[in-house]
Order: C-alpha cells, then structure tokens, then sequence
C-alpha cells in the first residue's frame, strides 16, 4: 500500500485545528466570581464564558475522527492482509502504541476539561462569608490535550507512512507477479514439431 497524501493531509489537519482548539479552551476557561443574592442571605457563583467546553468538546470530536481515519485506513494493524517482517514493522508496532496512547491521554484530557469547565457551582454558605470558593478548571488540563494531541499527530502520521512500507500488499503483488513470468508456454508450431519426433 502506497502513502497516500490525501490520507495524510487529513490526518494532519483534523489534528492541527484539535491542537488549535485546545489552545483556545485553555486560554477561554470558565472564570468566577461570589455574589450575593439581592433575595436571601446565601450567596452564589457568577460564571463568565463556558467557550472551553465548546472548543474542548470539537478538540474531542475531531482528534477522533483522525484517529478513526488513519486506523480505518490501516485496519488497526490487526485486520488487514499482514505485514512484511521487518524494520518497518517494528516502527510501525511502535507507532501505532505510541499513538493510541497518545490519544486515549489526550481524549481524556479534553472531555474531562469540558466537563468540568461546564459545571457551576450553585448557592455557597452565607452572605459575606470569606470562606468561599467556585469551583474552576485547574489550569493546563486542555494545554495538557494540546500536548498530547500534538504527541498523537507525530505517531498516528509516522504510524501511517510505516505501516504503508510494511504493507505486504505491493510484495505479494509482485512475487505474483514473478511466478508468472517463470511460465513459460510453447507456441503451437513448435509443440507440433516436438511431437513429430519419435520416441525412442
């Protein structure tokens, strides 16, 4: 199986704009403030922009379609026709560790960050309590799937271009392809001639 740019094209842009994604919901995180409430004593959290969870959220989505892509196209190493012993397949086993590990850690960071930036904290203790505290994202979990999805671009396209070259597609094709030309066939006239000699 040859390389595919197209393939690779895709691969490489669905994890760019995921890495841009998570860029924007590390910088977007949900903020608060305490306020009081003008009807009771209580007091609660007022929360600016959920557009993290959003961007979090794509991030998520589209690192999954890239993976679903390049494995697809792979058959996750383990369903197509096998691959040829070698240094390509060494680096291709490896690639295909690195980038699923990669990316489960990544999916992992985005959807726990959307998460939790998507929950608010309700009514807190008493009014003009100093002990109070809205509950925020910790800072770095998207810079963290930012990172990863960075570490996953790097082994699911190495994976990809080591898979292609271990692919034993091309080889069966051409030792197909030399049996058949080991065959040889007489031409009629020259079958013909054969048989008139006499067998001793």
């Amino acid at each position: 199986m040859a390389v595919s740019v197209s393939i690779l094209a895709i691969i490489i842009s669905l994890h760019l704009i995921a890495f841009v994604l998570a860029i924007g919901a590390e910088r977007r995180r949900s903020s608060a403030v305490v306020k009081p409430d003008e009807y009771d004593e209580r007091t609660y959290c007022v929360y600016k922009s959920d557009a993290s969870t959003v961007y979090g959220l794509a991030a998520f989505g589209l690192l999954l379609l890239s993976q679903a892509v390049v494995n697809g196209v792979t058959r996750c190493l383990c369903f197509g026709k096998g691959l040829v012993t070698g240094s390509s397949t060494t680096c291709a086993v490896f690639f295909f560790i690195l980038s699923w590990i990669s990316f489960l850690g990544a999916e992992a960071c985005l959807l726990a960050g959307s998460a939790r930036n998507a929950y608010h904290t309700k009514y807190r203790g008493y009014f003009k309590a100093n002990d109070l505290s809205c509950a925020t994202l910790r800072k770095g979990v998207f810079a963290a799937g930012a990172a990863l999805t960075l570490l996953s671009l790097l082994g699911s396209t190495l994976y990809y271009w080591s898979h292609s070259r271990a692919d034993t597609g091309g080889w069966e094709k051409h030792q197909n392809d030399g049996l058949g030309m080991t065959h040889t066939s007489y031409p009629p006239q020259q079958q013909q001639q054969n048989n008139e000699y006499p067998k001793v």
